[in-house]
């Protein structure tokens, strides 16, 4: 399989990519630095603009949007998104994955009251940036899947998770390792049954 990762030089986006090299996946990266991890092709530059997004995309069987903010860009996410799915329409590309957070749409149902309201306090812009990004996915037209991980940590990966969709009820846990995050992005990659659904997901609770 041929995947673009937009975000794929760094944190999950770089893990989802040596993951996916390691399964035999053919891996492309877009880098503003235009460094990558080893094995995959980079497309330098910023996904915001339209010739690098068509370049990113061109021959992917699925891409991947794990990019973050940047400093002093409101909406970075949300314009990013919108470039790459503009891209993937007009080359055909119909699969989209989106890490987006936690917290953002309906999903705060999925957060204890106090953790919610927090989030809703100190990351109310970053939010606001996802929730914009997962509407131009939902509008696109594409075969979308939306991620929405609780804290990320660099710990080693434990191989498990739990990921529930909103409707399934109940709370997820507080903190998840981005090597199992990235785990979980690599299984939905070829489960056409994901498309058009939102899952929450973080580390197992811990039984009480």
């Amino acid at each position: 399989m041929q995947i673009t990762i937009v975000g794929g030089s760094g944190g999950t986006g770089a893990e989802l990519a040596r993951q996916a090299i390691a399964a035999g996946h053919e891996v492309t990266v877009v880098s503003r630095s235009g460094t990558g991890p080893d094995g995959a092709d980079v497309v330098q530059g910023d996904a915001n603009d339209a010739d690098v997004a068509r370049r990113a995309v061109a021959g992917a069987d699925v891409v991947v949007i794990t990019v973050g903010g940047a400093r002093g860009v409101r909406r970075q996410r949300a314009a990013v998104t919108r470039s790459v799915v503009a891209a993937m329409r007009s080359a055909g590309v119909r699969r989209v994955l989106v890490q987006s957070s936690l917290g953002a749409g309906d999903s705060a149902a999925q957060m204890p009251t106090v953790m919610r309201w927090l989030m809703r306090l100190a990351l109310a812009s970053a939010l606001a940036d996802h929730e914009e990004q997962e509407a131009a996915v939902r509008e696109s037209g594409l075969d979308w899947t939306i991620v929405r991980p609780t804290g990320l940590t660099d710990k080693p990966g434990t191989g498990r998770w739990l990921a529930l969709e909103v409707s399934d009820g109940g709370y997820l846990g507080a903190t998840i390792p981005r090597a199992d995050l990235a785990a979980f992005l690599l299984t939905l990659l070829t489960d056409p049954a994901t498309a058009g659904r939102a899952y929450g997901v973080s580390g197992p609770l811990r039984a009480s």
